[in-house]
This record gives C-alpha cells, structure tokens and sequence, in this order.
C-alpha cells in the first residue's frame, strides 16, 4: 500500500504538559483511523501536527509530493457576507460542480434542505457543520482530516456521513486508482465502529505515548481491557516481590552490613519501575429524591415558532405525552423539529402556546442543556469551589463527601480543581456541569446532547452511572451508541407536529426518514402520539388516580380532611417504614433481572419469562410507591 504520511518522532510540550514526545506514525493507502483519548489529551493538536498547521518542537511531519490535504477543524468559520455557495464551491463555475455525480451526492446528502444562496451567518450549528463539510468533502482530497465532524449533526446526518466515507476512503478506493485515507477525532462511538479501520489511543497520561490498535472502536476497547489484564498481572507480580523484599528488610540484618544494601537497591528498583497511573473518573449516583406516582405530562400541547418571512412553524400539534417513574426515553429528530423545546417545557422553562404540562409534587428536575456558557458567571471560581456553592456536603454510598472528594471522583486532578473555571478545556467544563446537576439530587433528568465535548471514558463512565439511575430520564443525543444503551425506548420528532413512537429504535427512525425522502414528504410515516402511552408502560395500570397538580386547577374534594391522630400518624410511620424495606427488596429484585437479562440476551425465550417477571415487578412496585407516598403523607 502506498504511504501518503508520516510523522517521525514528533514531540511537542505545552507550559509543563508533554503532550507528544518521541511519537512516530504512518499513514497509507486505505487507512481509515480513529482517534481517541481523554479531554486535553491532544488529539486536536496531533491532526494539527499532521496537517502542517501547527509545528512539533522535535521530529519532522512527512507527506508525498503531490498528494492533496483537507481537514476540517471544530469551529465552522466563514467570511463576512459569504454564502452557502459561497462556502462550499467559492467561484467555480455552476455547470463546472453540477455536472459533477459525486458533488450532487454530497450535495443531496448535507445539502438537500438549505437555499444556496442563504448567508451562512444565519445558519444553525448544526447546518453551518453540514455546509462546512460539504465545502470539504466536494475537494476530495486524498488525506481527509476530521476533527469532530458529527457534532451538531443528527443521527440521520451521521449516519450519511459514516457511508460516505467508508465507501470513498474503503476498498473500492476511486474509479482512478489510489483510495486515499482518512484520520477522524470524534466521540462518537458508533461511527467509530462504522467508518475506522484502525485506532490511535493518545494516552495524555504525561508520558506522550500514541497507542495504536487494529479494527474500530469495539475492537480497541477488547485490546485495551486485555492490555489492562496484562498491565494488572505485571502488577501483582511486582507487589509481589516488593512484599517479599520489604518483609525481609524487616528481619534481616543491621543496615551497615551488604546485605540489606543490596536489599534496599532491590526495593527501589522495583518502586522506580512502576509504570504511572492512568488517570482514574468515577462517576457516583447521588441520593435521589423519590419519585411519586405522576411525573410529568404533555397534555394536548402546541408550540409555534415565528418564521423569518413573518410566519410561523408548528413544532408540536396537540401532543399528549406521558411520562412516568422510572421511565427512560431517547429523543431524536432533524435539526429544528422541537427536540430542544420537548426539554424546555418538560422542565419549566417554557410554557406551550395551547394544552398544559403537567408536574408531580415529588418531581426534582435536571437539565443538562448544550450551552457551556451557563458556567461563565462562575468563571472566576474553581471547580471545588462551584461544586461547594451548590452543595458542602453530599451523601454517597452512605458517606458524607466533600466539593474536593466529589470533583477527584469526576477526573479533576488537584492541579485543575483548583483551576479557574474559565481556564478549564470544553470536556473539563461538560464535565463540571454534569456533577453540578448530579448534587442537586434530582429524581428526572434532561440531557440535551450529553455527550458533545466528553471523551469515550468519560462517556463510558457517564453511561454506567445512567444504567443505574432509579428516576425518570430523557435524553436528546445523535449518539446511537448512548441512546441505544441507556434508553428502554426511542421516540421521534419527523417535523410534522407529532411524536411518534420507535419500536425499532434509531434504525426504524431512519427507514422513516428515508421513506419521507422518497416520498417527497417531510412528515411520511409519522402518526400522532395524542392520547398514546409507550408500550414500555403498558404493564402499568391504565388508570391513575387524577390529582391537580396545577395552582389554577380546582382544590380536591378531601382538601378539608381532618388532620390524623398520633396514633394514626405512628401507625402510618411504621407502615412506611414497612413499604421502604419493601422497595428496597423489589429493587433489588429488579436489578437481579436487569442483569440476568443481560448476561445471555441471545435466549429469547428466557429473556421473555423474565421480562414478563419484570413488568408484574414493575407493577407491583409503582403500587407499593403509591401506598408509600399515602403513609408518608399521613406521618407527617
């Protein structure tokens, strides 16, 4: 295969950081690489390095002659006045670009829904990434280097992406010959998986060492865990014989004989070749507010938008939407359907223009939004600091922690705890807004696109913490690998008004979208949600009991009961009491299944009896909350 790059032993430091130091790197014909590593790592500096915009201070960078390079940086720039066209063609010719099969497939694919001649200064995040891809991708350049390309696109975006270019850069190559090759930082785990060939793990461990691994994403992460078992067995051996050396110092004979001279070398030799840690991030579930039976309620809601020309565009038309405890939802949608408005409303932030939403009295909400600017006003403090002015204290796993002790757990070494929250990196700042929400203690979480700016650890870790979150959760992601592993099911906004269900999850919402582009229909395939609960829920009771919940809503007819008796009160403290050691069981039951389930999901037959045990569980469980809720409220 051809060689089309290199780098040489390059080394670069930054203040006191090694980022690089003595890395050496090839790329050929037909390499599709992916790049990964922590926040900070310098995964955004090596693609500079490699494209020649930035200078190593030791090594060289290589490219054959002749060879053309394009690269696509994070921030989507473009010049005053300039227009799509502009920004994507320049000044050639439109006969020269339109006649042109391979333009009119990236034109159809990133294109289709935005006016050329619109100014790129009005366009949204998301359709400003697809233009300036655009402008990349139409150069065709033999090195293509992405630096974050799937961010602010949706899933259907992404996935047109991920097939172009594993059809352009894969074995078919170019009706001309050579196939070129492609280096791409992204987060997004499952285009990883669809598009790379091969990884590259920039450690950013301080030793300036480039991992390289064979196959996509899931591929790296199975060598980098045998990798881990070997590094771990290395250990033992070596704890090992420092165990034995220290226990002999302990015994032997005075210090000034050889002896023990020779014994102490030994120790120290063994301590001195201790590899350094990889930094360490644990993510911890707080204390969660219990939830009651009633959550959180579309009810017959619209919202409009105003329109540039003077009109104006309905996001929702009369959707109903229910959601209850413990319920786990992933929200997809095109750019501008109204997922980002869902969230608003669901968490107070905006009131619809017709129908009302609905709050239980136990409901804690937080919002993880897509804006890392909330954390200016407090740019001045330090991570400990802001964590501390939420929360001294929070209780975890049954013992009081404190600010420091809760950002150590979340990745921040002492050095950038104790940073300035303006100086901290995007993924330090995503991160800070993560375990500000999680001290809070909420029981329903709203995550707008959870997963721009953090790295695959941090995201591996994010997602653990979620596989055991007892409250409600709705998630708002392009990231198939997040949605698919932390949400029981997907819905989706088509652009019509509606909401409608996803049994087949993101794959169905595809096939939806590419049968609405077949059609010629924006909205094909959607129906109404109105009235519609998820077929996750339908193992709950249909009927609930129905309480105001709003201030303007008429006050119950028991509203005037007379206040309990003590005994009364000490009766209903001990039933619940009695309920709380009840849940307890039944959660604990519940988790068993969830891991039965997990360990053989190819039996269907036994994952079906056991998702039928679920559901009575569930059942059982919402019932018993129910009866807890009433004993509480009697014990006060």
């Amino acid at each position: 295969m051809a060689h089309l790059l290199g780098a040489d032993g390059i080394s670069l430091t930054i203040g006191t950081r090694t980022l690089l130091d003595g890395v050496s790197l090839g790329l050929d014909d037909g390499d599709r690489i992916g790049v990964v590593g922590p926040n900070g790592a310098g995964k955004s500096t090596l693609l500079r390095l490699l494209a020649g915009t930035a200078a190593p201070d030791g090594g060289r960078v290589t490219r054959v002659g002749g060879s053309r390079l394009g690269m696509l940086d994070q921030r989507d720039e473009a010049w005053p006045g300039a227009t799509v066209l502009d920004l994507v063609h320049g000044d050639d010719a439109t006969h020269e670009w339109a006649s042109d099969a391979r333009v009119r497939t990236v034109h159809a694919g990133l294109l289709a829904d935005l006016d050329l001649d619109q100014p790129v200064s009005t366009l949204s995040g998301g359709q400003r990434r697809r233009a300036a891809l655009a402008a990349l991708l139409v150069t065709d350049p033999d090195v293509m280097l992405l630096d974050e390309p799937t961010n602010h696109l949706d899933v259907e975006g992404v996935a047109w992406l991920a097939e172009h270019l594993s059809k352009r850069y894969g074995t078919a190559g170019r009706p001309s010959g050579g196939q070129g090759a492609l280096v791409v930082v992204t987060h997004d785990r499952w285009f990883l998986d669809a598009v790379c060939s091969r990884m590259w793990e920039v450690r950013g461990d301080g030793t300036g060492a480039v991992d390289g691994y064979e196959g996509g994403y899931a591929a790296y992460i199975l060598a980098r865990a045998e990798r881990s078992r070997q590094a771990a067995a290395t250990a033992e051996k070596r704890n090992n014989l420092l165990r034995k050396e220290l226990a002999w110092l302990k015994r032997g004979a005075p210090a000034r004989t050889s002896k023990p001279k020779f014994r102490l070398d030994a120790a120290a030799a063994l301590i001195d070749d201790e590899p350094p840690p990889r930094d360490t991030l644990e993510l911890t579930q707080m204390a969660t507010k219990r939830l009651g039976k009633d959550v959180l309620d579309l009810e017959d809601v619209t919202v409009t938008v105003p329109q540039p020309d003077g009109g104006e565009r309905t996001l929702l038309d009369d959707v109903t939407w229910r959601l209850g405890p413990g319920d786990r939802y992933g929200l997809v949608g095109v750019n501008g359907a109204g997922k980002t408005t869902v969230l608003a409303l669901l968490a107070g932030r905006r009131e619809p223009d017709g129908g009302r939403v609905r709050r239980g009295k136990t409901v804690e909400v937080a919002e993880l939004t897509q804006e890392v600017t909330e954390l200016d006003e407090v740019g001045h403090l330090t991570a400990v600091q802001v964590v501390d002015s939420e929360k001294r204290t929070v209780v975890v796993d049954g013992k009081e922690m404190t600010a420091g002790q809760l950002t150590e757990r979340l990745g921040f070494t002492r050095e950038r705890a104790h940073t300035p929250v303006r100086d901290l990196s995007g993924g330090e700042r995503r991160r800070l807004q993560l375990l500000r929400l999680l001290v809070s203690e909420p029981n329903v979480l709203l995550l707008d696109e959870p997963t721009n700016d953090l790295d695959t650890d941090t995201l591996a870790a994010v997602e653990d913490l979620l596989d055991g979150w007892p409250g409600t959760l709705i998630v708002v992601s392009h990231d198939r690998y997040l949605l698919e592993r932390v949400c029981d099911r997907q819905w989706a906004l088509l652009g019509d008004g509606t909401l409608r269900d996803l049994p087949g999850g993101v794959e169905q919402y595809l096939e939806l979208r590419r049968a609405a582009a077949g059609s010629g229909s924006a909205g094909a395939g959607g129906s109404s949600s109105r009235g519609v609960r998820s077929a996750a829920r339908s193992s709950q009771p249909p009927a609930r009991p129905s309480r105001p919940l709003d201030e303007d809503s008429p006050a119950p007819a028991s509203s005037g009961r007379v206040a309990p008796s003590a005994a009364a009160q000490r009766q209903a403290k001990k039933a619940a009491q009695r309920l709380e050691k009840r849940l307890t069981r039944l959660a604990e039951e519940e988790k068993r299944l969830h891991e039965k389930m997990a360990a053989d999901p190819t039996d269907y037959e036994g994952v079906a009896k056991l998702d039928a045990r679920l559901r009575e569980l569930l059942t059982e469980k919402d019932e018993v909350e129910l009866e807890w809720l009433e004993a509480a409220e009697l014990a006060e």
